[in-house]
């Protein structure tokens, strides 16, 4: 396994079968070994199967190195926005044409992919479990909101998350976790609509789940790309309602009880119902039937026997 993005790749290693080793190959903070340091891993690295997430650099050398066969993890933005660049965009053309499958985190970045690779393949994320576990809610006076995902404007709907939230100040205790490229931003914008807010410091992925059981309802993206994040995941896993924008035009999702929010009214509207457990618990099942880990984890096998091939 090389790299990772969002755990993916760590959360895999987890719920595979003992009988498969495997050595997980990561980037350090140094910036040595952001580049040559994991190049060099790469190289001297001997395995049946190489799992690369992002089809950027890493996977790239795997490639060059005549690494074989090669499974690469598309994860966003590396399809959805570096594929266009003049320069890491050849490398994520290359990548997803020459690996021997390529897999896709979320149904958005199916399409793009199979223009370059047809057996490309939208793999549900698997959740931590022991980490992010359902806890009981018990709602009071005031309903908890936890605005998740990081502050982006224009990727995560940030501002319509606030403008939908001044809409209904009162029975409501808004909190906010500072980080994203628009924070400052957004805290000007909570202050213009006259909106009380906790701010949260950023804490580590073993910690997040605390802030979801801290909270009666969570809300995460709003913007761009209509998927089901990891953050999503994640809150749902814990046992809280999420709040988000879940396109219909992705037949994976038809089952999902809550679709195409996207406006601050919609949005209000959705905070306001969320006090019902019938949300949690729709939500809830599609999570246990379409990211089951042994579902997921049977097909990972799969693609992994048949991209070996003769090498079994």
């Amino acid at each position: 396994m090389v790299n990772d993005c969002a755990y993916v790749g760590q959360t895999l290693i987890k719920y595979l079968p003992s009988k498969i080793e495997t050595i997980h190959i990561k980037r350090s903070r140094h910036s040595l070994g952001k580049t040559f340091g994991i190049a060099w891993k790469i190289f001297r690295s001997k395995g049946d199967i190489y799992h690369v997430h992002y089809l950027l650099q890493d996977c790239y050398l795997a490639l060059k190195f005549g690494k074989k066969p090669i499974i690469g993890h598309a994860h966003g933005s590396d399809i959805r926005e570096t594929i266009n660049q003049k320069v890491y965009g050849r490398i994520v053309r290359y990548n997803l044409k020459n690996c021997d499958k390529i897999l896709v985190s979320t149904p958005n970045l199916l399409k793009t992919a199979r223009k370059y690779n047809e057996n490309a393949e939208y793999l549900p994320n698997l959740i931590d479990e022991s980490m992010f576990y359902p806890k009981e809610r018990k709602i009071g006076d005031n309903l908890k909101v936890l605005i998740a995902s990081s502050s982006d404007w224009k990727v995560k709907g940030t501002d319509k998350i606030i403008l939908a939230l001044s809409k209904i100040k009162s029975g409501v205790e808004t909190s906010i976790i500072k980080y994203g490229s628009d924070s400052h931003k957004t805290l000007r914008l909570i202050n213009s609509v006259k909106l009380h807010v906790n701010v949260l410091p950023k804490v580590p992925h073993s910690e997040v789940s605390k802030y979801y059981w801290d909270s009666d309802v969570v809300i995460e993206a709003i913007g761009v790309g209509g998927t089901l994040g990891m953050g999503v995941l994640e809150a749902i896993a814990c046992g809280r309602p999420v709040i988000t924008h879940v396109s219909s035009e992705f037949p994976e999702y038809k089952d999902f009880p809550l679709l195409d929010v996207s406006t601050p009214e919609e949005i209000a509207s959705a905070i306001l119902s969320s006090r019902d457990e019938n949300l949690w618990k729709k939500e809830y099942e599609y999570f246990k039937t379409y990211h089951n880990s042994k579902k997921v984890i049977n097909r990972l096998k799969e693609i992994y026997i048949d991209a070996m091939g003769d090498k079994q």
